[in-house]
C-alpha cells in the first residue's frame, strides 16, 4: 500500500489547545467559509473560531431553530441554510444556492456525522452512517467544487476518528445488505471513508490550488454520543457508574473548546501550504501507525492508503449516480 507521508511538523500546539488559540494571528476577512455540523458540539468552536478570525460562515443545519439557538452567542458573520446530509436533494440543492449566492469557497470543513446508530438507511438505500458521513458530504464537496476552484488556496477539511481503526472499507458490501450490521465497524468504516476522501481530493485540488486534509478531533463528550446508552459507556470505560467521566476519558477526553481545535488548525495553518491528504490530530500532522500505535493515536495505514482512496473515489462516484 502507498500511504501518505504522515509526519508531524511540530506545529507547537497540543491536545488541549483551545480552537481560538490555533487562530491567533490569522487572518479571514473577506473569506467564506462553510462548517457542516456547525450548530452541535465541537461544529459550534468550530465556527466560532473562523468567524472570530474575521470569515463568513454559512452552517448548513437538518435543525433551524436549534442552529439558531446554538449559535446566537457567535460575534461576527455567521449564516444558517437548510440542508439535510441523509438526503442529496436537499444537499444539492444548498450547494445551488451556495453557488448562486457566492462567486468562491475558501473553506469547507465537513464537520457532520453520526456516530454507532442502529441500522438505519438513507438515499437510495445506503447504510446510515456510511450514507451520512461519508456520501452526504462526498456529495456536498462534488457539487460546490466550481466555488473552490474559484478560492485561492481554498481548503477541504474531513472530520475522521480513531474509530477508523476499528474496519478498513467494507469494499464488498459497504452498505451492509448481506453481512450482519454492527454499528462500531459501520462507524469505523465511515471514519476510513472520510480519511481516504481527504487522500483522493487533495489529488485533485492541487490543480488549482487547494488542498485537502481529514482530522481526529479527539475523545470529547458531545451529542454525538447520543446513541450510546449509559451502560454502554460504562463498559468501554468511558463513564463512571453514577455518570460522571472515568479516570481515563478524564485524562484522555479534550474540551469542546479543544475539539473543535484541529479542524480549524487544518483549514487555516501556514505549515500545511505544502502539505496535502494528510491525517491530523491534537493540532498538527499524526504519525502513520503500526501494529505497536497506541489505541488513540496515529493513523493506520489503509486510512491513508492512496490506491485504496482512488477505488473509494471510484465507488463513491458510481453510488450517487443512483441518488
Amino acid at each position: 500500500m502507498a500511504a501518505v507521508d504522515q509526519q508531524p511538523l511540530g506545529s507547537g500546539f497540543g491536545k488541549d489547545t483551545p480552537a481560538s488559540e490555533v487562530m491567533q494571528g490569522i487572518d479571514l476577512a473577506g473569506k467564506t467559509s462553510i462548517v457542516t455540523g456547525g450548530y452541535s458540539g465541537i461544529g459550534v468552536e468550530t465556527v466560532r473560531a473562523l468567524a472570530a478570525a474575521g470569515a463568513e460562515v454559512i452552517v448548513p443545519a437538518r435543525n433551524r431553530e436549534k442552529a439558531e439557538e446554538n449559535l446566537a452567542d457567535i460575534e461576527g458573520t455567521v449564516r444558517i441554510a437548510d440542508m439535510d446530509l441523509g438526503d442529496i436533494g436537499s444537499v444539492r440543492g444548498f450547494a445551488a444556492h451556495m453557488r448562486e449566492n457566492y462567486d468562491k469557497l475558501d473553506i469547507l470543513i465537513n464537520n457532520a456525522g453520526v456516530m454507532a446508530s442502529p441500522l438505519f438507511r438513507v438515499g437510495p438505500g445506503w447504510e446510515g452512517q456510511f450514507g451520512t458521513n461519508h456520501m452526504g458530504h462526498f456529495a456536498l464537496t462534488q457539487e460546490l467544487m466550481p466555488l473552490l476552484e474559484k478560492a485561492e488556496a481554498p481548503r477541504v477539511v474531513a472530520l475522521s476518528s480513531t474509530a477508523h481503526k476499528m474496519s478498513d472499507i467494507h469494499w464488498d458490501d459497504p452498505n451492509f445488505e448481506n453481512h450482519d450490521y454492527d454499528k462500531w465497524q459501520s462507524y469505523g468504516q465511515a471514519k476510513t471513508a472520510n480519511a481516504l476522501f481527504a487522500v483522493a481530493l487533495d489529488r485533485r485540488m492541487r490543480d488549482f490550488g487547494g488542498r485537502a486534509f481529514s482530522v481526529h478531533p479527539g475523545g470529547i463528550s458531545t451529542p454525538l454520543q447520543r446513541h450510546l446508552p449509559l451502560e454502554e459507556q460504562i463498559a468501554m470505560g468511558w463513564r463512571k457508574e453514577n455518570g460522571e467521566p472515568s479516570d481515563m476519558a478524564a485524562k484522555l477526553f479534550k474540551s469542546v473548546e479543544a475539539g473543535g481545535a484541529t479542524a480549524a488548525w487544518a483549514a487555516t495553518s501556514p505549515l500545511l501550504g505544502d502539505n496535502g491528504g494528510l491525517y491530523c490530530e491534537d493540532c498538527d500532522v499524526a504519525q502513520l501507525g503500526d501494529d505497536e500505535s497506541p489505541r488513540f493515536t496515529h493513523v493506520q495505514p489503509h486510512a491513508v492508503d492512496e490506491e485504496s482512496a482512488e477505488r473509494l473515489w471510484q465507488m463513491s462516484e458510481e453510488m450517487l449516480k443512483t441518488a
